[in-house]
């Protein structure tokens, strides 16, 4: 399966990801314990690591850093305290493959390795909507804030004799119920092949672990923080189309390939899977542990880094400066609209899921 790359913001520049993305840790912060938990009770480390003492773990979409970096050592922490526990003499050996495209910053990824590390590391590049790895060679899959990206634009939304074509807007949000739908059948071709390779590549009773935007189910997605923020990038391009700085067919022939699915949704897809048991599945706050008020320039640098490089290649990084600068003001223009969106909100989905 062909997928579509679309990299976060390379090396370590104002803009780049490596810089902007504490809103994105925090989010793992925010679920750290329920994944210290779920090793605990749940992770035969003693089992999968019989015949060769070793634990084979991959980050799937690990951008970067220096998340995935954290988010790893915690992972392996609590694997060696449940060893522990367990009165283990002889400690596993730890295999990581951290994995992105192609296209994504290797090099700064690996120049940023910690030093006094406890893992041997690997970089698989290519898209994890296909196989990456051997037969049963891993024990342990974690993907943070990687799936919500579709392989691709929904094909209907660019036919302009269509039903789902998305004249006007970059998502589905607001959309019509085409469009919902063109959005939702995707991400479930997608979700399909990406639990079929991981079927392939998990050990039986190995454990994937998936952090990623959801919604609860008849919830109004549209009112969540993060699809306010997409939509004040929507109106922003909007205006550049009235100003000339952008031209209305370039708009009408642009969609972002992001979709937060129900917890319904992705309940039906792994059961129709029938490879993974659910062993664990919530919706949880993702800035739960964020103690400060939110800083509205910093959360626009956080977008520029994530969705930057998808602008650039559709638009020209001649209109990037000018859009952010127009997001901006549409954060202090309609504050009241965003601020009501920052309270407790669960729209992180945390699912713990056992290879059978």
């Amino acid at each position: 399966m062909e997928a579509k790359a679309f990299p976060m913001n390379s090396g370590d520049g104002a803009y780049s990801y490596t810089k902007n993305s504490y809103y994105q840790r925090a989010a793992s912060y925010a679920v750290k314990e329920m994944l210290e938990e779920a090793i605990a009770e749940k992770f035969d480390v003693t089992s999968l690591s019989s015949s060769s003492n070793t634990i084979r773990i991959a980050d799937l979409g690990c951008s970067v850093g220096p998340n995935t970096f954290i988010t790893m050592q915690n992972l392996i922490e609590s694997m060696e305290r449940k060893c522990h526990s367990q009165d283990r003499t002889n400690m596993p050996e730890f295999h990581l493959f951290f994995n992105d495209h192609a296209s994504n910053d290797f090099n700064t990824l690996f120049s940023s390795l910690p030093p006094g590390r406890h893992y041997f590391a690997a970089g698989v590049p290519g898209s994890f909507h296909g196989r990456l790895f051997p037969k049963s060679s891993l024990h342990f899959v974690h993907s943070s804030y990687a799936l919500h990206w579709l392989s691709k634009v929904p094909e209907d939304l660019l036919d302009k004799s269509s039903p789902a074509w998305n004249k006007g807007r970059i998502h589905c949000k607001n959309a019509s119920e085409q469009v919902a739908n063109a959005y939702a059948n995707q991400f479930a071709k997608d979700m399909e092949v990406f639990l079929v390779a991981r079927a392939d590549e998990i050990a039986v009773g190995g454990m994937m672990v998936v952090i990623m935007p959801a919604h609860p189910e008849g919830d109004r997605p549209s009112q969540s923080m993060a699809r306010v923020a997409l939509d004040f990038i929507e109106q922003s391009f909007v205006d550049m189309v009235k100003v000339g700085s952008i031209s209305e067919a370039e708009l009408d022939s642009f969609n972002l390939p992001l979709y937060s699915p129900s917890l319904k949704e992705m309940t039906q897809l792994v059961q129709s899977n029938g490879c993974f048991s659910i062993e664990s599945m919530e919706l949880t706050d993702p800035l739960s542990k964020i103690v400060c008020p939110l800083n509205i320039r910093a959360l626009v640098m956080h977008l520029r880094a994530a969705l930057e490089g998808i602008f650039t290649k559709h638009f020209g990084s001649e209109i990037i400066d000018e859009l952010f600068e127009r997001t901006l003001d549409k954060f202090a223009e309609l504050s009241s609209r965003f601020e009501s969106c920052c309270g407790q909100q669960d729209t992180q989905l945390f699912l713990v899921l056992k290879r059978k």
